[in-house]
């Protein structure tokens, strides 16, 4: 295997045996195929569109699914890896025999114009023309769809060379795909989709499946575009949640638990939460939000639910000893699963594309074996440990943004640092905490994502009433923060965003923060400081068409950090 898609991967080099992330090289390798496999079906899929036809709703549900699927600490399954393999591998052919059909019936100009000999007049021989000359991920045959013959194919579809500036750039280009997979999942599963968003994802999937005709300008320009995707997405699933579930307000969530019976769930999909919630009414079940699913809180749809209780616990990595610690069932919705303990393997459920080998998995949001388990458990105990603020997203910042211009205008607001995206155990992400805590007293903290877990709760007071930490949600609701800085922007009659007294300390870590980091940069913002370490994806000369061209820094220190944001911080 070869992954360094994560900012925890060996040695900021690559994982080559085991993932950091906890997958096999099996596993590694599998999804590999897969996203070899989602290129050749990309490639006859753009084929069939070119030819005026169009492409089946479910199948670009699959893309969605295939990419996501590959996200770090999704699937470590390799069983669950086979299907998903089997079925690239049918909607692939599906959309190569289309276009062999579509070019059987072309008279012999069109052939001419297709390159295809005029002799050749059945699809066999059409069939053997086309192929012969496209890229081997369109057309490799495996000896058997059986686990032995994709390992043995997989070995040879990751990533090779992976220092040169090319496959640096088409890997950037893979992983903001992956984050846009991700957020178009969650908006699919609330019936909301973006034509224009599953198009990109098979032109940007069709280019990357013939690695001869990569070239650097047209690279950096798809990833240019997925940034642009990137806010379409961003915005697609923000309206699918607020639609369906109210727009976010201010909301003080209890922090730990009540005594009572109880389930924990944890991820992003709110669909699912919603189904929990439903099937636990009238169970005296008590239900817990963990890492992202933290701001659904704030979603006034969710406040009809009275067991629906608080927040138990913090960041995604924080799991395997806060699960040991809770005494009933844990739902897994998306990523971030970590392997699973003895002390509650046995009371942890999947869900999504999430999946892990002797976990159950739950279908069909039937949560019926979850309840019964709750109801077996023994009763959680009291420990309440406060409340923590959430619900800050796009309609609040919008609405109050007069009340912020006032408090920027009387200097009682000096900056404001976005201190989004993701955390990871990494000891060095402390640096975050510090960070908050040396803040002045007039700097407020936007956030968004689980990087907020490093400084939710602290206890940061508020200026006049406004948290100094205005948290709008997850990861994706890091597009709030940016319709909330052009709002900013305009009232303070600024012409560039970059004028505005907003420092980007953006936390990296896995690919949906990749696809934030590219809508950022497409809206024209600079001076990102991303971290803790920089990808090991980008290679030094990519790193440095980036800080040319948008002045990407890496961390360097504490002090260094604070003292650029002291010394910038007029208004």
């Amino acid at each position: 295997m070869f992954c360094f898609q994560c900012e925890e991967t060996l040695d900021s080099t690559g994982c080559i045996k085991s993932g950091v992330c906890g997958k096999t090289g099996e596993v590694s390798n599998l999804q590999d195929l897969l996203i070899y496999n989602l290129k050749g079906a990309a490639f006859w899929m753009s084929k069939v569109k070119a030819a005026g036809k169009t492409i089946d709703g479910e199948d670009y549900l699959f893309l969605l699914q295939g990419l996501f699927t590959t996200v770090t600490n999704v699937n470590f399954d390799p069983e669950r890896m086979v299907l998903l393999i089997n079925k690239s591998l049918d909607i692939r052919d599906k959309y190569r025999t289309k276009t062999v059909n579509n070019m059987s019936r072309l008279n012999n100009d069109e052939k001419d114009k297709a390159g295809i000999p005029n002799s050749f007049s059945n699809d066999t021989a059409i069939s053997a023309s086309i192929s012969s000359s496209m890229p081997d991920c369109a057309v490799w045959e495996p000896i058997g769809r059986t686990l032995a013959s994709y390992n043995s194919k997989a070995e040879s579809a990751g990533i090779k060379n992976p220092s040169d500036d090319l496959v640096s750039l088409s890997e950037l280009l893979m992983y903001g795909l992956k984050g846009m997979a991700a957020y178009a999942y969650h908006a699919y599963v609330l019936n909301y989709t973006d034509s224009s968003v599953n198009d990109f994802i098979v032109k940007a999937l069709n280019y990357l499946a013939e690695r001869e005709k990569w070239n650097a300008d047209e690279l950096l320009g798809l990833v240019m575009e997925c940034g642009e995707k990137g806010v379409k997405v961003m915005e697609l699933l923000d309206r699918a949640n607020t639609t369906h579930y109210g727009e976010p307000v201010p909301t003080k969530v209890l922090n730990g638990t009540k005594k009572g019976k109880s389930i924990l769930i944890s991820g992003h999909d709110l669909f699912e939460l919603e189904e929990l919630l439903k099937q636990t009414q009238g169970k005296n079940v008590n239900v817990y939000t963990h890492g992202e699913m933290l701001p659904s809180h704030a979603y006034p749809y969710f406040k009809q639910f009275g067991n629906f209780i608080g927040n138990y616990g913090g960041a995604w990595w924080e799991q395997q000893s806060e699960f040991g610690n809770f005494n009933g069932p844990i739902v897994m919705t998306t990523n971030c699963i970590q392997k699973p303990l003895d002390k509650y393997k046995n009371r942890i459920f999947t869900t999504d594309m999430v999946a892990m080998p002797g976990v159950k998995h739950i279908d069909n949001h039937d949560f019926s074996e979850v309840i019964k388990a709750a109801v077996e458990s023994e009763d959680t105990p009291e420990d309440i440990k406060g409340e923590i603020d959430t619900g800050f997203a796009r309609n609040t910042l919008v609405s109050s943004a007069e009340t912020i211009l006032n408090l920027v205008k009387a200097g009682k607001i000096k900056n404001f640092v976005v201190m989004a995206g993701c955390d990871s155990s990494d000891k060095e992400r402390s640096y975050y905490s510090d960070l908050a805590k040396g803040l002045p007293d007039d700097s407020v903290i936007l956030t968004a994502g689980c990087a907020k877990y490093r400084y939710n709760r602290l206890g940061l007071s508020d200026i006049e009433g406004l948290p100094r930490v205005i948290d709008a949600g997850q990861c994706n609701d890091s597009y709030s923060l940016v319709v909330a800085a052009l709002k900013l922007k305009e009232a303070l009659k600024l012409n560039d965003i970059n004028d505005l007294p907003i420092f980007y300390e953006i936390a990296w870590y896995e690919q949906k923060a990749v696809l934030v980091l590219l809508a950022l940069l497409y809206l024209g913002v600079k001076n990102i400081r991303l971290g803790y370490k920089l990808p090991a994806f980008l290679t030094p000369n990519v790193v440095n068409i980036l800080v040319e061209k948008f002045n990407i820094m890496g961390v360097s220190s504490l002090e260094e950090s604070l003292g650029y944001i002291g010394s910038n911080a007029a208004v």
